[in-house]
C-alpha cells in the first residue's frame, strides 16, 4: 500500500514540508511505502529518512518534478 504526500504546491507557496514527510514516514505501516511527490529532487531526505531505515527510489516526472518512494528496508 501507498501513501502519498504530494509536497509540491506547499513548496512552491513557500511552506517547509519537512515535519509532514518525517511524520508520514514515522506513521508507515509495516507494509506501506511513502510517495513523496516534489518540485525537485529531494536528495536530502535520503540521508535523513536512510538513518531512519528507509530505502529511496526517485523517478524524474516531467517539469522538474520527482517521484520517490521510501520504503522500510527489510520491507
Amino acid at each position: 500500500m501507498q501513501r502519498v504526500l504530494d509536497v509540491r504546491e506547499d513548496i512552491r507557496s513557500g511552506k517547509e514540508p519537512f515535519a509532514d514527510i518525517m511524520r508520514a514516514a514515522a506513521e508507515l505501516g509495516p507494509d506501506e511505502e511513502l510517495v513523496v511527490l516534489a518540485p525537485f529532487e529531494p536528495v536530502p531526505l535520503y540521508g535523513v529518512l536512510g538513518a531512519k531505515g528507509f530505502a529511496h527510489s526517485a523517478t524524474a516526472i516531467g517539469d522538474g518534478d520527482y517521484q520517490v518512494i521510501f520504503q522500510r528496508q527489510g520491507a
